[in-house]
Parts: C-alpha cells; sequence; structure tokens
C-alpha cells in the first residue's frame, strides 16, 4: 500500500498532474469563498474543462476544488460573517467574533490549520479504509447491490429536516426521472410519448447543473437587493498576519478536540448525500457539550473554529471512501466526480482500487497534497479573495449561469442537455419555494439506474424474491432501511409534539 501511494504521490507530482491540482485548488479556494456560489457549483463549472483531460489530470482538479472549497468557504466566514459554503455555517459562529475582536488572522488561520489537519487524518482513512471496504463489497451480488442502494435511498429519505413524505417524494422524482427513456436492460424505450427528447432520456450532469446551479441562482436572484459589498466588510481589519507556529500549537495542544472532530467528520461523510454542513455544526455541537467553558462559544473562542473546521475537510476523505469502495456519490461534489469517471469508462465500485490502482492511488494522492497546496495559496492571496468576495451579485450571476449552459451542452455537444438542464432547474426552484429537499432527487437520479438493474440481475438469477431478506447482508441492509424510516418517522412525531407542547398557552388556575 504505502508502495503505491508513493508511487501515486511521485506521479501527481509531475507538471500534467500537479497544474490541474493547483488551478482546482484555487478555483475552490474562490469558489467558497464567494457566498451563494458553493463548492458544487464551482465543480460544475471547472467540469467542462475536464473532458479533453485524462481521467487522473480531471479527478486531480476536481479533487483540489473539493479539498480547496471546504478551507474557502471559512474565510468570508470568519471575515464578514457570510459563510461562503453551507459546511463553514457553524464556523461563522466564533469566526466572526474573534475577528471583530481584532483578531481576523487568529480566526482565518485556526481555521485554514484545523482544515488541513483534520483533512489529512481524513486522508489516513480514506487510504486505509478504501481497501478493506472495497473487499468487503465484493462479497455483494445483486441482491445485496440492490439493497444498499435502497439503504441509502431511505437514509437520505429519513434525514431530511422537512417532513419525512417530503424527502420520499423528492427521491421518486428522481428514480422516475431515470425510467424516461431506453430500458437499460432490453432497450425498450418507457415513458417516451414518441417524443425524440424523451427516447434519449435525461443525463445525470445536466439534471445536477439544473438541480442545484440554476436553482441556486434563481433564489440568489429572487432575494437580490442590489449588488454592493457583503455585510461587515468595512468592520474587519485586512491584515491577516500571524504567527503560524502559534496558531499550530493552539490546535494541537487540544490532540482529543481535533481528533473527535475529524471522526464526526469522517463518519458523516462515510454516510450517503449528508454533506459537510451536518458535519461542521454537529462537531461544533459536540465540541460545545465537551467544553469546560461552554458559555465562550458563539464569543470568539478557538474550539469552535478548530471543531468545525477539522470536521468538514476530513468530510471530504469519508464521501470519497463512499464513492470509491461503493460506488455510491456521498454528496452532490462527488456525484460530479462519479459522473466525470464514468463519462472517461471508468467505473467506480468495489472492484475500482484493484482494476485501477494508478488512478485510485493517484486520487489519494491528489488529496493529500492538495492540503498544503490549499495552505499556500491562501497564504499567498489572502488579500486578493477578499476583493474577490465583494464582486456584485448582478456581474457574477450571468457569468455562473453562461458557464452552466456552456458545461451541459459540452457533455454531448447536443441542445437537449440545455434544455434538460432548464427543465430540472425549473423543478428544483419549484421544490425549494415549495420545501422539497433536493438531495433524495440527486440520489435517486444516481442510484435509479443501478437500482433498476441490479433488482433485474436477481430476478433474472433467481426468482426467488425471499433471497432479498434471507441472504444475510441483503436482510441486514433491508432491516436498516426499514429502521431508517421507522426512525425518522418517530423524530418527526416527536419534533411536532415538542413544538405542540411549546405553543400550548400556560393556563393558571
Amino acid at each position: 500500500m504505502l508502495e503505491l501511494l508513493g508511487a501515486g504521490i511521485l506521479n501527481v507530482l509531475e507538471a500534467k498532474y500537479l497544474l490541474p491540482l493547483v488551478i482546482g485548488t484555487l478555483a475552490g479556494i474562490v469558489g467558497g469563498a464567494l457566498p451563494g456560489v458553493t463548492i458544487t457549483m464551482t465543480i460544475i463549472l471547472i467540469l467542462p474543462f475536464t473532458f479533453g483531460l485524462d481521467p487522473l489530470q480531471g479527478l486531480a482538479a476536481m479533487t483540489g476544488v473539493y479539498v480547496g472549497g471546504e478551507a474557502g468557504g471559512l474565510i468570508t466566514a470568519c471575515l464578514i460573517g457570510i459563510p461562503g459554503t453551507p459546511s463553514a455555517i457553524a464556523t461563522t459562529f466564533d469566526g466572526f467574533p474573534m475577528a471583530q475582536k481584532g483578531q481576523p488572522g487568529r480566526a482565518v488561520w485556526l481555521g485554514v490549520w484545523a482544515s488541513f489537519w483534520g483533512g489529512l487524518l481524513g486522508g489516513i482513512f480514506l487510504i486505509a479504509a478504501t481497501g478493506p471496504l472495497a473487499a468487503f463489497a465484493l462479497r455483494f451480488g445483486p441482491w445485496e447491490f440492490f439493497s444498499l442502494f435502497l439503504f441509502a435511498l431511505a437514509m437520505v429519505a429519513g434525514l431530511t429536516e422537512a417532513s419525512l413524505l417530503k424527502g420520499l417524494i423528492s427521491g421518486a422524482i428522481g428514480l422516475t426521472a431515470t425510467i424516461i427513456g431506453t430500458d437499460p436492460i432490453m432497450g425498450v424505450p418507457r415513458l417516451t410519448l414518441g417524443s425524440e427528447f424523451l427516447q434519449g432520456g435525461f443525463q445525470f450532469l445536466p439534471i445536477l447543473i439544473g438541480i442545484f446551479a440554476f436553482a441556486q441562482i434563481m433564489t440568489d436572484i429572487e432575494k437580490m437587493r442590489g449588488g454592493g459589498p457583503a455585510r461587515g466588510l468595512a468592520a474587519v481589519a485586512p491584515s491577516l498576519s500571524v504567527s503560524h507556529l502559534r496558531v499550530i500549537a493552539e490546535i494541537l495542544g487540544r490532540p482529543f478536540l481535533l481528533l473527535w472532530s475529524t471522526w464526526i467528520g469522517i463518519l458523516i461523510g462515510v454516510l450517503p448525500a449528508i454533506g459537510g454542513s451536518a458535519a461542521n455544526i454537529m462537531a461544533y455541537d459536540q465540541a460545545k457539550k465537551f467544553s469546560r467553558h461552554p458559555e465562550r462559544f458563539g464569543t470568539g473562542t478557538p474550539e469552535g473554529i478548530i471543531a468545525a473546521e477539522a470536521s468538514n475537510n476530513a468530510n471530504v476523505g469519508g464521501s470519497l471512501v463512499t464513492i470509491m469502495a461503493f460506488g455510491i456519490p456521498g454528496d452532490a461534489v462527488t456525484a460530479v466526480m462519479l459522473g466525470a469517471m464514468i463519462i472517461h469508462g471508468i467505473q467506480p465500485g468495489p472492484l475500482f482500487v484493484s482494476q485501477e490502482p494508478r488512478l485510485a492511488y493517484g486520487i489519494f494522492a491528489a488529496y493529500l497534497l492538495a492540503h498544503p497546496i490549499m495552505v499556500l495559496l491562501i497564504g499567498a492571496g489572502a488579500r486578493l479573495f477578499m476583493r474577490i468576495v465583494t464582486v456584485p451579485k448582478p456581474v457574477l450571476i450571468p457569468i455562473v449561469l453562461v458557464f452552466c449552459v456552456i458545461g451541459a451542452y459540452a457533455l454531448n455537444n447536443i441542445i437537449e442537455n440545455v434544455y434538460v438542464l432548464l427543465l430540472f432547474g425549473v423543478l428544483g426552484y419549484a421544490m425549494v419555494k415549495l420545501g422539497f429537499p433536493l438531495a433524495p432527487l440527486i440520489l435517486g437520479v444516481v442510484l435509479g439506474d443501478q437500482i433498476e438493474v441490479n433488482l433485474v440481475r436477481a430476478i433474472m438469477t433467481d426468482a426467488n424474491p425471499w433471497l432479498f431478506l434471507t441472504r444475510p447482508i441483503s436482510g441486514t441492509l433491508i432491516a436498516l432501511s426499514v429502521v431508517s424510516v421507522v426512525l425518522a418517522i418517530w423524530q418527526h412525531y416527536r419534533v411536532q409534539a415538542r413544538i405542540a407542547e411549546a405553543a400550548e398557552p400556560d393556563v393558571d388556575f
């Protein structure tokens, strides 16, 4: 393993791979620092430029975007009180108060170095766990894969903050989108209504761009009230100079906090489609509960920044484990990476590490190298990033929209993909307005074909439907799916009961 990793690092250090990694990391930092752009939108914008590269070059660039974006979100979270990405929400709670107290450099660099150490620890887990998990996945037949994908959908639908029903409906919409077009097994047209447009089906990447990027742009336009600089910018001194050794000692002097927050980030990253925002907030909450001085949280305490940032970068490692070992995207960013792999003719999953060791260990190496590159880029361009975040939305939004359309069209050079982008962009915007979560829809689109293919393969192999329950791994996964849905229903009713109890007026006799 170490020999393969060493070869992977030497390979990525070659200029043709290192340059895309550096460019991707820089793009991730910039995209992460721009409030509302998000890492997902940044990686979608980068995607068309990777079509002409070899697989490792393209995936190195995307890995850089992922790592850089997670760290970039803390810049605006600390300096102007607006998280650049959802995964930096909890960083704002103590990062911005610390900056307002006249320590913006300390706030930013605590976050950057915590991201660095948390990310590297996540990388150790990524390298150590992917092989054993992939070996375990080799024991999977079509019954087990069907049950695994079903469990992923049930878990994501159950973890939605809105109603369980809306989460299930969202997942069903995603699954429905995958059955329009040609049957993947028999090649028979389905639900095409005689339309050539529908006969080709809906490709995943235009759906993803429409659902996330276009819907986000429409939401920003609706909320936009002029294009002035972000609030709080003038209140923060632009100097970010700091003693890096002192900041690193401050982080490493809290080993339990660093390790526990990293572990939370890894675990949440492994769970499909939950994302860095959940890791960020949960690690912050855990740090507060374990702290001897919880009353200091929210006033600029370093523990809050360290926990939040160590967890969201470790979350990247966990998400990459899921896609490389099982072929299931951990979040929207790894969903795009999955699409890019498929475009290059690579199928991630249990055989990925053994069949594509050069590419697998190249991704490991790119992930590890992206962290020191991220630190160097933020150190070199901190002042410039502060200028970028003040770009008015009326200027930024049209540029992003043009890149989204180019990305959808460049996938196959057909205008139908742009129509798909527009269709699902409107659908995504309507779902956001109505309170429907988007994650189950995307996971439904990603997994829909695989669920159907494995279901058909299982039935063609043995028509006995009880095998889904009697095979140990498959039965366990289906049981976990049921438990996930039941727990979600119980938690939902519990929250509703508490809200109703709190709303009842006190009656004095």
